[in-house]
């Protein structure tokens, strides 16, 4: 079954961004439960809003490695077992997935965005540095998690098709993925896209009411 050390990739990929680290860690350091307050959203951005800086950081931090590590060991170690660029990409997507629809929390997970950069980083150390600059600089600017989130998302797939003709990557199931990630991101943030366009969206900083 030439598909197997593939399909058990990606299953474990879902597994690990099952785990809902914002939950999590708010447990761990005597916080509440991020669904609860701001945005209810379990991610980094409303772990900020509790008022624990290092509690948003290791939150930000270990949804990133959940979708770097995944990407990274298929990269590195899964040619010898049939894995190429094509099982990156679909590992890449499920550790996504799981953290939108965690199966550990009744499948209501996250936004995804720092999951998706970790996958970003895992697929290419430029394409990833290229992506959380974008970030970095509109979140600067705007001071908006979640229009940061979307643009950087947006132009992800762009970088990624710029650096194809320079050789940075080779696979278009990567391009697929990438691009599928950031039409679901742009999915997860209809509320805040709403929020945006009314005035209502909360800033970075900003205290749980």
């Amino acid at each position: 079954m030439p598909y197997i050390h593939s399909i058990l990739a990606v299953l474990a990929a879902y597994l690990v961004g099952s785990l809902s680290f914002a939950v999590l860690v708010s447990r761990v350091m005597g916080l509440q439960d991020p669904r609860t307050f701001g945005s209810k959203n379990p991610g980094a951005t409303n772990v900020l809003r509790s008022g624990s800086k290092p509690a948003a950081i290791v939150t930000l931090l270990l949804d990133a490695l959940k979708g770097l590590i995944p990407v990274l060991l298929v990269r590195r170690y899964g040619a010898p077992f049939g894995m190429e660029e094509g099982a990156m990409a679909m590992v890449g997507l499920a550790a996504f997935l799981g953290h939108l629809w965690p199966v550990f929390f009744h499948f209501k997970g996250g936004k995804g965005v720092a999951t998706f950069i970790g996958v970003v980083f895992g697929i290419n150390l430029w394409l990833g540095l290229a992506t959380a600059l974008t970030w970095l600089i509109i979140a600067f600017f705007f001071r908006y998690s979640s229009l940061a989130s979307l643009v950087s998302a947006v132009f992800a797939p762009l970088y990624y098709l710029l650096g194809h003709g320079v050789a940075w990557y080779s696979d278009t199931a990567v391009a697929i993925a990438l691009a599928a990630m950031a039409v679901l991101l742009g999915w997860r943030h209809q509320e805040n896209i709403a929020r945006l366009l009314k005035g209502t969206e909360s800033r970075l900083g900003s205290k749980k009411a």
